[in-house]
């Protein structure tokens, strides 16, 4: 062991003076502030891992949620982290759906009980353990804070006010038209829910609305109506504590357009590719920009899960609050891939819906003559807050957040498993953890896109989770506005909190002729249906297997 001595010190105080620790003292949990970093750590508290050869049997410390600094990526072999159910590969964690750490090689998070690690192969490499059967979720230690939506912000194919959207949702107008923003004669798909008809100006300044990427200006729009709509102002924000308000707004696809046209500029010479290329392509810059606008140090960064995007940037966002780890955060996702380069790409996958002829019977959730999704754009953005907070600043509390799940398919790039397994799970996991029963759940925005296996995937789960509810009701925010990806999730939030405030639910247009099996008496129908929302659930599954669950409730 007097090999592994030598690196175990320099390890455990690297440890010690992480970021990451949960006390704020520069010790992890239970240690003892008096006690020397080398003697904080008893022997079986130890986890062994073999470092390739080079270093023989290493003793290197269990850290539930602990910062390690300074590690070489190329001795970690992969573990298994209980704490954020994800795993750690080396030198990064890939995030959990419980807001566990997303970081890099300067921060790496390990986490759980005591486990042995596989050893690495001779040459280094990491190899993989199996997961470990059995685990159990880690019991709450803290009470947890509530999480209220206090404020919204939109820009879609049917308005950007949440109201107008709202109304123009229950009316059972279609935001699905011919394509204006390119010449799109040879693509065999020349319809999306396209936005028509936007301005920036008054929200975002005009230098920065000429180099911005169309779905960052989506999303600093829609995130600065929701703080007007949450009663921020200039004025009131100057009052906040701004380094405990923060923002996690992500995409799916980022800055498509910027980045393609940087490609066909250095075609010519990269001497014409634009400076804000770059900085303005990826998906975490437009909360950057935000931040900087509104002054916000708190929690800030972007979630990209495909279409469950926004999903996962609420559920994290909630989590932040809850751990007292802010007091307001503004969350959701946005999107803006009505180009050349992203219509063909999902074109030539025969994801599309064909029918140009008619654009606002393309999109057509659970119907049988469904032929693919229509693509959208637009953001949807909450302002989540701390209920006291709320309260203090007598803010208008429009639904509670009562929390949400996610998990992975594992099985098909974008093919659901036929046994819906991992969805049901997912609804499950969601109810187990937010206390609500299956009975209560009454409403469901399904995530239904219009694709022949997709649809009728999620109603087999829905029914398996709630078919004994004869006041559930289900519908799908798409049929009307299309697939907008990264942002569909929010855009479906903010219809869920309209649905509990009205009263009303909007219904599924073009569900003309349902597939067998489907019961009728719970899809929404033609006509916006009058219902006491008890709790709503929010449903977005992603290419990549990726599924998430939301549940929303009247504050009581």
């Amino acid at each position: 062991m007097a090999s592994a001595s030598a690196v175990v010190s320099p390890l455990v105080a690297a440890c010690i003076s992480a970021s990451g620790d949960r006390d704020g003292t520069g010790s992890f949990p239970g240690a003892s502030s008096s006690t020397s970093s080398s003697k904080k750590w008893r022997k079986r508290d130890l986890t062994s891992f073999h470092d390739g050869g080079s270093l023989g049997a290493l003793t290197v410390s269990s850290l539930c949620g602990s910062g390690v600094h300074g590690l070489n990526p190329s001795s970690l072999a992969l573990v298994r982290s209980d704490c954020f159910q994800g795993w750690s590969f080396p030198g990064f964690l890939v995030g959990s759906d419980d807001g566990g750490g997303f970081v890099g090689l300067s921060s790496c998070y390990f986490g759980g009980r005591r486990r042995k690690m596989h050893p690495a192969s001779r040459s280094g490499t990491a190899v993989a353990m199996q997961p470990t059967q059995g685990i159990t979720e880690k019991k709450q230690t803290t009470k947890q804070r509530r999480v209220v939506v206090t404020g919204m912000g939109v820009v879609t194919p049917l308005g950007h006010d949440p109201d107008v959207f709202y109304n123009n949702l229950l009316d059972g107008n279609s935001g699905i038209s011919e394509i204006e923003a390119f010449d799109c004669a040879q693509f065999p798909t020349r319809i999306a829910g396209e936005i028509k008809s936007f301005s920036p100006e008054g929200w975002v300044s005009p230098k920065l609305s000429k180099r911005m990427d169309k779905f960052m200006l989506y999303m600093l729009t829609a995130g600065k109506k929701a703080l007007a709509d949450g009663g921020i102002t200039d004025e009131a924000n100057e009052l906040l504590d701004i380094a405990r308000c923060g923002i996690l707004i992500g995409s799916a696809m980022g800055g498509m357009k910027l980045f393609n046209d940087a490609i066909e500029a250095a075609r010519i010479s990269y001497k014409k590719i634009s400076p804000f290329c770059v900085p303005f392509s990826p998906t975490n810059m437009g909360s950057a920009i935000l931040a900087m606008d509104l002054g916000w140090r708190g929690p800030n960064y972007s979630i990209s899960t495909a279409c469950a995007t926004s999903n996962f940037c609420i559920m994290n966002a909630a989590n932040h609050i809850s751990r007292d780890e802010a007091d307001m955060m503004l969350c959701g996702g946005s999107d803006a891939t009505i180009l050349p380069i992203a219509m063909g790409g999902f074109a030539v996958r025969g994801s599309l819906s064909r029918r140009n002829d008619n654009p606002t019977k393309a999109s057509r959730p659970w119907d049988v003559m469904r032929d693919g999704f229509v693509i959208g754009e637009g953001a949807g953005v909450l302002l989540l807050e701390e209920l006291e907070h709320a309260k203090k600043r007598g803010a208008e509390i429009y639904s509670e957040f009562l929390g949400g799940s996610s998990t992975c398919y594992a099985y098909d790039l974008n093919k659901p498993h036929p046994a819906g397994s991992a969805a049901i799970h997912c609804i499950e996991k969601a109810l187990s953890r937010s206390g609500v029963s299956r009975e209560d759940v009454n409403f469901v925005n399904a995530h239904a896109m219009s694709t022949p296996a997709g649809d009728l995937n999620e109603y087999q789960a829905l029914m398996h989770c709630f078919g004994d509810n004869k006041e559930l009701k289900v519908n799908s925010t798409k049929s009307m506005v299309g697939h907008l990806l990264g942002a569909s999730g929010g855009i479906a939030a903010v219809a869920v909190i309209q649905a509990i405030r009205t009263g009303w639910i909007h219904p599924n247009i073009n569900l003309e002729n349902p597939d067998k099996g489907l019961d009728t008496s719970i899809l929404v129908g033609s006509k916006k249906e009058r219902l006491d929302v008890k709790v709503a659930m929010s449903n977005s599954f992603g290419f990549g297997g990726h599924n998430s669950s939301l549940l929303f409730a009247p504050y009581k």
